[in-house]
C-alpha cells in the first residue's frame, strides 16, 4: 500500500506546473517585471504604433506546441515580436479611441491578482468583500441608496447588454426568463439617441427584442439627444399599442463625447415609467472632478449606469462595471438556481447574494484588485484632477485647431473629445490619419459628422502633455500639406522625449 502511495505521489508530483527550479524562475521572473517597468517609464522613446511587418506575422504562427519550451524562449519571443506591435494606448500620444493609458500600480495589481487566481463567481472569500467595496463606493459616488448592486464585467458593452436584460425582465415579469419574451415583448421599445455607441442596438440584438425596437431620437446642435422629440415618439408609440421600456442616455458619446440632458430624461423615464439607463463608458467618471460633475447633473436619478474604469480611471483592461438602483430588481433577472451553487450557513459556500446572481458569468476573474489598488492608491480627488486635465487639454487642441487655416474645427469640444479636420476632402484626411499613425508620432482616428471625414483625437491617458497635442497637430499639418500638395512643411517632432 506505502508503494502504490509513493508511486502515486510521484505521479502527482512530475505532472506539476510549479517550476523545477524556483531561483532561476525568480531571476527571469524579476528580469520580465524590470523591462515591463521600463516599457512604462521610457514609452516616450518608442512609436505610438508600428505597422506590423510580415515576417513578425509570420514568425508568431506556429503549429499547436505539444512539447514544452524554455521559459526564457517564450518570453524572449513575447519580447520581440508581441510587445513592440501593441495597441499603443500605454503611450501619451495615443488619442484615437477612448482607451485609458493604465498604470504600473495596476500592471502589479494585476499580477497580485493572478498570484491569488481567484474565481469570483460566489463563495466566501476576501476577493468578493473587495468587489463589494468597490459596489459601496460607486453607490456613494452616484448617490444610490444601499441596496443598490453592482458588478464588474468585461465592458460597458457588456453592461448595457445586462442593463437591458434587466429593464426587460423588469418590464415583463421573471416568467419571461422561463417561457421567452412571448408576444408582450414583441410589444416592447427602447430609445436611445443618434449618438450613442453601436453596442445599445446590438445589446437588442442580443436580448431577443430585435434592433428594429431601438428608436434611435435625433440629437440638438450640441448632439445631445432632442428631449422632446424623445417625448414624441414615446407617446407615437403607446398610441399604437407598443409598450416602451428603456431609455438609454449617454454620459459621453462616442464621436465627440456630448452629455444628454440626464436630469431632463430621468423626469421623462419617472412619469413614463420607463426604466432610465445611463451608458457613461468613459463620461461616468467625470463624477470624480468637481469641476465636471455638475455637466452629469441627473445621472443619480438612473436606473443603472454602465461605466469603464479601464478609461478614464486608468486602470488596465478590462474592468467595465454595472451599477442597479434596485438589487432586488438587478438578482431577478439573473440568479438561477442550481445545486452546486447551493449557500451553506457556514464554510466557503457562506453567503447570501453572490455576483453569479447578478451576472451571466459563474467564472469571473479578480478585475477588482486593480480598480482597488488603483483608487486606494491614487484616490478620487487625484483621479478626478486627471480627468479634469484631459479636458484641459482638448481645449488645448481645440484653440490650436482654431489658430491653424489649414485646420477646422468639426464639432464643439464638451469633454476630451476633439474631431477636426485638414482643411481637404475626405480622401485627403483619411490618408492624413493613417500617414500619422504609421509615423509613430501621434495615434488619432477618424469618424463621420455631418457627412465629413473628421480626424478624432480622444484626450484619455494621464501621461498626455502639451507636447504630444504639439506633436498631433504638426504631424497632421506636415501630412496634410504632403497629401494636398502644398507648400509648406512643418517639422514633424521628435519620436522620442525631449
Amino acid at each position: 500500500m506505502n508503494e502504490i502511495i509513493r508511486n502515486t505521489q510521484s505521479a502527482a508530483t512530475s505532472t506539476s506546473l510549479d517550476p523545477q527550479d524556483w531561483s532561476a524562475f525568480r531571476a527571469l521572473a524579476h528580469r520580465m517585471l524590470d523591462e515591463a517597468i521600463d516599457g512604462i517609464a521610457n514609452v516616450r522613446a518608442r512609436p505610438v504604433w508600428q505597422p506590423i511587418p510580415d515576417q513578425v506575422r509570420a514568425a508568431i504562427k506556429s503549429e499547436v506546441p505539444r512539447e514544452a519550451s524554455d521559459l526564457a524562449d517564450v518570453y524572449r519571443e513575447f519580447a520581440e515580436h508581441v510587445a513592440p506591435y501593441a495597441t499603443g494606448n500605454v503611450h501619451p500620444g495615443f488619442m484615437g479611441w477612448v482607451h485609458g493609458g493604465g498604470t504600473a500600480v495596476g500592471m502589479l495589481a494585476d499580477m497580485l491578482a493572478a498570484g491569488l487566481n481567484a474565481n469570483l463567481g460566489g463563495r466566501d472569500h476576501m476577493p468578493i468583500e473587495v468587489e463589494r467595496q468597490i459596489v459601496a463606493w460607486m453607490r456613494d459616488l452616484f448617490a444610490f441608496p444601499d441596496s443598490a448592486s453592482g458588478i464588474f464585467v468585461t465592458g460597458t458593452s457588456m453592461a448595457n447588454l445586462m442593463a437591458v436584460l434587466v429593464a426587460r425582465t423588469a418590464a415583463l415579469g421573471t416568467l419571461a426568463r422561463q417561457y421567452g419574451v412571448g408576444n408582450d415583448g414583441a410589444l416592447l421599445t427602447a430609445y436611445t439617441s443618434r449618438a450613442a455607441h453601436g453596442c445599445v442596438s446590438r445589446a437588442m440584438d442580443i436580448a431577443g427584442l430585435g434592433t428594429d425596437a431601438l428608436r434611435k431620437i435625433d440629437v440638438d446642435a450640441d448632439h445631445r439627444v432632442d428631449v422632446a422629440a424623445l417625448r414624441a415618439q414615446i407617446a407615437v408609440d403607446r398610441e399604437v399599442g407598443f409598450k416602451p421600456f428603456l431609455v438609454v442616455a449617454s454620459a459621453g458619446t462616442v464621436d465627440i463625447g456630448a452629455i444628454d440632458d440626464l436630469k431632463a430624461i430621468a423626469a421623462l423615464c419617472r412619469e413614463e415609467g420607463i426604466w432610465f439607463h445611463v451608458d457613461g463608458a468613459f463620461g461616468a467618471l467625470a463624477i470624480l472632478s468637481p469641476e465636471l460633475a455638475p455637466q452629469l447633473d441627473g445621472i443619480e436619478l438612473a436606473d443603472s449606469i454602465a461605466l469603464d474604469f479601464h478609461k478614464w480611471g486608468q486602470v488596465p483592461y478590462d474592468a467595465g462595471f454595472l451599477l442597479v438602483r434596485d438589487g432586488e430588481q438587478h438578482r431577478q433577472a439573473f440568479a438561477q438556481p442550481a445545486a452546486y451553487l447551493s449557500r451553506e450557513a457556514r464554510g466557503l459556500a457562506a453567503g447570501a447574494v453572490w455576483p453569479c446572481d447578478l451576472g451571466p458569468d459563474l467564472s469571473r476573474g479578480f478585475r477588482a484588485l486593480k480598480t482597488w489598488f488603483t483608487l486606494k492608491t491614487f484616490g478620487t480627488d487625484r483621479l478626478g484632477a486627471v480627468i479634469a486635465r484631459s479636458c484641459a487639454l482638448a481645449k488645448y487642441l481645440e484653440a490650436r485647431v482654431l489658430a491653424e487655416p489649414r485646420l477646422e474645427l468639426l464639432s464643439p469640444v464638451n469633454l476630451n473629445i476633439v474631431c477636426f479636420r485638414y482643411r481637404a476632402g475626405d480622401a485627403v484626411n483619411r490618408e492624413i490619419v493613417a500617414d500619422v499613425q504609421e509615423s509613430g508620432l501621434a495615434a488619432p482616428s477618424s469618424t463621420t459628422l455631418d457627412g465629413k471625414l473628421a480626424i478624432r483625437a480622444a484626450i484619455v491617458n494621464h501621461r498626455t502633455e502639451e507636447r504630444d497635442i504639439d506633436a498631433l497637430v504638426a504631424a497632421v499639418l506636415t501630412f496634410g500639406d504632403r497629401r494636398s500638395g502644398g507648400m509648406i512643411e512643418v517639422e514633424a517632432p521628435p519620436l522620442a522625449a525631449q
